[in-house]
């Protein structure tokens, strides 16, 4: 069997997608990082190869830019399976899916990135699909429509979403093996940062990596973003070696601070304080105060400034904590708390 992957959307990678395609990890051994995910994969890979089984049905959750695209893909690998690649938005229709799943083999790894996003009648097709390894189709319409169900090879579904609470209790209950990605360690950040210069020749001194880990809000996608960016710099103001002046005066100039906090986050943070005495403040209202998508705000911001401290979720909105006013180098209202609406 091909165990080379295959892509259903997006099938001509461009520039970044090729970066991004030459750093990720091929095995769970190359993978850094996530070591509780690592453990409890192993024993699923080791448990399915023994019983000569295809993998149970995965859910991956958590942040964007955590790993859960290339832990599907190295799951593919260990497998050594095929893998097709599709997203929530991109099926409209029950006919894209059924496509999708008559073109499957036996083993093979059908990965849904934003799988909360399905349509609830593209659901209805694939909980049998899952389940049953089966299709229903139905044939014609009114009291002659009669339904088929057709045999499918016993195949496993890879989800990924950023967005738990949207999953569906049906979908959900039909994944097997539920894993939730967390922020990555300054260590194991050091160690993606370290491995990505090498892959890349990229010249890069320990201090300068330091920094880059530093400021990549615990997450690989930002971070290789970053080391992107101040690669350029160093090629065009400095020897070409990434050190620690040459990374801060990079990043200074992307507006990344010292705790990898960017310009989007700033607003969010200033907002709150300044415009909402601390908050608390609805997400709609911070989102339309400063004109982003309230998705954005919830989705790309919260989860690192919750982890940071430096924002908390209460049943009335969103709060500032005294972390953020010291970070942002603000003074805390005289009461030392913030107004309560």
């Amino acid at each position: 069997m091909d165990d080379k992957p295959t892509r259903l959307v997006n099938p001509e990678p461009q520039k970044d997608d090729r970066f991004d395609l030459a750093l990720r990890p091929r095995t769970l051994v190359d993978l850094i990082g996530q070591e509780r995910v690592k453990e409890n994969l192993a024993i699923l890979i080791a448990a399915a190869r023994q019983r000569g089984d295809p993998l149970d049905h995965v859910l991956f959750y958590g942040p964007p830019g955590l790993g859960k695209t290339t832990l599907a893909h190295v799951l593919a690998n260990e497998m050594n399976v095929n893998i097709k690649v599709t997203s929530g938005p991109a099926i409209e229709r029950p006919g894209d899916l059924a496509a999708i799943l008559t073109n499957l083999r036996a083993g093979d790894i059908l990965f849904i990135d934003e799988v909360h996003r399905l349509g609830r009648v593209v659901e209805e097709v694939l909980y049998p699909a899952m389940e049953d390894y089966a299709l229903d189709i139905v044939i014609g319409k009114g009291p002659s429509a009669r339904s088929i169900r057709l045999k499918l090879p016993r195949f496993t579904v890879i989800g990924a979403t950023t967005r738990m609470a949207l999953l569906t209790a049906p979908l959900r209950s039909r994944f097997g093996a539920v894993y939730h990605l967390d922020f990555y360690e300054i260590e194991a950040m050091r160690m993606i940062v370290i491995r990505a210069c090498k892959t890349l020749n990229i010249h890069a001194d320990e201090e300068g990596v330091d920094e880059i880990a530093q400021r990549g809000r615990g997450t690989p996608r930002v971070a290789l973003r970053l080391l992107r960016r101040v690669r350029d710099f160093a090629q065009v103001r400095a020897d070409g070696t990434i050190s620690r002046k040459s990374a801060r005066d990079a990043l200074d100039l992307l507006n990344v601070d010292l705790m990898g906090l960017d310009e989007l986050d700033r607003r969010v943070l200033i907002t709150v304080i300044e415009k909402y005495r601390g908050g608390p403040v609805g997400l709609s209202t911070i989102a339309a105060s400063i004109s982003e998508e309230p998705d954005t705000i919830m989705d790309v911001v919260e989860p690192y400034l919750l982890q940071l401290g430096y924002l908390e979720r209460t049943s009335h909105g969103r709060v500032a904590t005294e972390l953020a006013y010291e970070h942002l180098g603000i003074a805390l209202p005289p009461d030392g708390q913030q107004k309560m609406f």
